[in-house]
C-alpha cells in the first residue's frame, strides 16, 4: 500500500485483485477503478491520467469505467467519477459518549461518525435530551443505546417517519444484579450499617467495642422463602424472576403485554397474575421493569400502596416518575413501606429515612454499555442499509430477507387501501413484485416491497405523492 499527501488530507492506494482502491484517510471514503486507469511502474502508480478536482468534501476523478456500486439510498453523499461510480456515505451523529465496541461496528468506508457530524441520517444517543431538538429533514432514524426513551420525542418522530430504536435486553444482566443488590440493601439496611461503622470511628470510639451492640439496629429478613412481585416481565423482568427463583424466593409477575417468547423463557415456577392486586397483596418485595408513559406515570400511588402487604420493600430501577414520591414518603412514615430503593434520587426523597437512593447505576457496567452500543449500531445499520425495523418503540417492527434488485420502504398512515394504492403503481409500469411485507402499529404502518426490476424516479415520486404516505426510501443491490 502506498500513501500520498493531498491538500484534503492523505490518500492510501492499495491493490486488491483486478481493482485499485483510493482511500481518503481523513474522510474515510473509498473509490475503486479498473487497473487500466493506472500504470504500474516498479511497484508505484502513475497518476498522469487522473484529474483531481475538489468539490466541497467530495473528490472527483476521471475514469472511463467503474465497478458496480452498493445500493445508495436517497440523500446519502457519494463519491462520483465520470462513470458515475457511487459509494454511499452515511452520516451518524453521536449525542453522548458511545462505547467504541459499538462504534467500531460501523464500516469506516460507509459511515462518517462523530459528535460534530452535520445533517445526519442517523443519531446515536444515550441520555441526551432530544425533546426540543429540531431534526434535520434528512434524519432517517434514532438509536438509543439503552432502554428508556423518555428523552426522545416519540410521537413527533413517528409522524415524521423516523423510527426510534432501543436496546432491550442489552443491559438486562446489569440491572438484574442491581435488583438483587437492592433487595439485600433494603432488607438489612447495609448502606446505613456501613455509615454507622464509619461514624463510630470518626467519633473516636473503638469500633470493636460497640459493633456487637450496634448491629441490632440493622437486623433484617433474608430473601429465602420470601415473595417477590415483578411488574413487567420483559427482557429485564424475566431474568430477575428466574434469578429470584434460584435464590429460593416465591415469584409473582404481572405483565398484560407478556409475549410468547418471554413466557417461554420464564421459569415454570413463576406465578403470572392477571390482576396486579394479586401481586400487591402477596409480595414482600416489589420491583418494576416497565417503560415510563402517560399510563404508567405515578402507577405506584397511594391506592396502589394501600393494596400492598404492610412492611413491603419497593424497588424502582425503571423510571422515577412511575412512583408518586409524596405517596411513598407518607407510606414510609407510617411503616406501610419498610424501605424504598430507587435509582432516581431527588432532594425531597433524600430528606426521608428508609430511602436508599443511587445515582442511576442500573446499566452502569462496562459490559452493559458495550452491549447497548453494539445493539444500537446493529439495529441502526440494519434499517439504513436494508430497511429492516427491529426493536423500535414508535413504529411497526418488520424484517424481510433481500430479494429482487430494488427495495422500496414506505412508511405511511395505517388506513385502508394503502397496499392497493402502492402496488398498483408498479403494475402500471409492468414491474413484478418479488416480495412484500406490511405491518401496522397504532396509527402508522410500514410496507417493504422488493421489485424484480428497477423502477424509475417517476414511480418512486408517485409513491411519495400518494395520500397518507409519510416517507419513501429506495434501496438497490
Amino acid at each position: 500500500m502506498h500513501s500520498f499527501p493531498n491538500f484534503n488530507g492523505k490518500f492510501h492506494i492499495f491493490r486488491q485483485k483486478r481493482k485499485v482502491f483510493l482511500v481518503s484517510v481523513r474522510h474515510r471514503r473509498t473509490d475503486a477503478f479498473l487497473n487500466k486507469e493506472f500504470c504500474e511502474k516498479q511497484n508505484f502508480f502513475s497518476f498522469s491520467d487522473i484529474d483531481f478536482e475538489r468539490k466541497g468534501r467530495i473528490m472527483k476523478f476521471t475514469s472511463a469505467e467503474a465497478t458496480p456500486a452498493p445500493h445508495v439510498p436517497p440523500g446519502v453523499p457519494r463519491l462520483t467519477g465520470a462513470a458515475k461510480e457511487d459509494i454511499p456515505m452515511y452520516r451518524i451523529q453521536t449525542m453522548n459518549k458511545i462505547s467504541p465496541v459499538g462504534l467500531n461496528r460501523f464500516p469506516s468506508e460507509l459511515y462518517e461518525v462523530g459528535d460534530a457530524v452535520q445533517d445526519p441520517q442517523g443519531i446515536l444517543v444515550r441520555s441526551a435530551k432530544l425533546l426540543d431538538l429540531e431534526f434535520n429533514p434528512g434524519l432517517l432514524a434514532i438509536a438509543r443505546a439503552g432502554v428508556g426513551v423518555n428523552n426522545i420525542p416519540l410521537d413527533r418522530c413517528a409522524a415524521a417517519g423516523i423510527p426510534v430504536f432501543s436496546t432491550p435486553g442489552a443491559n438486562a444482566n446489569a440491572v438484574k444484579e442491581l435488583v438483587i443488590c437492592a433487595m439485600l440493601m433494603g432488607s438489612r439496611d447495609i448502606p446505613g450499617a456501613i455509615r454507622w461503622v464509619r461514624e463510630q470511628a470518626a467519633s473516636g470510639v473503638d469500633v470493636s467495642t460497640v459493633v456487637e451492640k450496634g448491629k441490632s439496629a440493622f437486623i433484617g429478613p433474608e430473601l429465602y422463602k420470601k415473595t417477590l412481585g415483578i411488574i413487567g416481565l420483559g427482557a429485564i423482568g424475566s431474568i430477575v424472576a428466574n434469578t429470584a427463583i434460584s435464590l429460593g424466593m416465591d415469584v409473582y409477575g404481572y405483565d398484560p403485554f407478556l409475549s410468547v417468547d418471554t413466557a417461554l423463557r420464564l421459569d415454570r415456577h413463576v406465578h403470572v397474575v392477571k390482576d396486579i392486586n394479586d401481586l400487591y397483596k402477596r409480595s414482600d418485595y416489589i420491583t418494576m421493569h416497565i417503560h415510563y408513559t402517560e399510563k404508567t406515570a405515578h402507577m405506584i400511588d397511594a391506592s396502589a400502596i394501600a393494596a400492598m402487604k404492610r412492611g413491603v420493600r419497593v424497588i424502582n430501577l425503571a423510571r422515577g416518575e412511575i412512583v408518586d414520591d409524596e405517596a411513598m414518603l407518607t407510606a414510609l412514615d407510617t411503616g406501610m413501606v419498610a424501605a424504598y430503593i430507587t435509582d432516581f434520587p431527588n432532594n425531597r426523597l433524600l430528606t426521608a429515612p428508609h430511602v436508599i437512593a443511587m445515582p442511576h447505576l442500573g446499566a452502569s457496567t462496562p459490559e452493559s454499555e458495550q452491549n447497548c452500543a453494539a445493539m444500537a449500531v446493529d439495529v441502526l445499520r440494519d434499517y439504513l442499509e436494508n430497511g429492516n425495523i427491529r426493536s423500535s418503540v414508535n413504529l411497526p417492527e418488520m424484517t424481510m430477507d433481500r430479494s429482487g434488485v430494488q427495495r422500496l420502504c414506505v412508511l405511511h398512515k395505517n388506513v385502508p387501501g394503502m397496499l392497493a394504492n402502492i402496488t398498483s403503481l408498479f403494475g402500471r409500469d409492468g414491474v413484478n413484485v418479488e416480495n412484500l411485507s406490511n405491518k401496522s402499529r397504532g396509527d402508522y404502518a410500514y410496507t417493504m416491497v422488493d421489485l424484480g426490476s428497477r423502477v424509475g424516479d417517476n414511480v418512486i415520486e408517485d409513491v411519495r405523492r400518494t395520500a397518507n404516505v409519510i416517507r419513501v426510501r429506495s434501496l438497490e443491490w
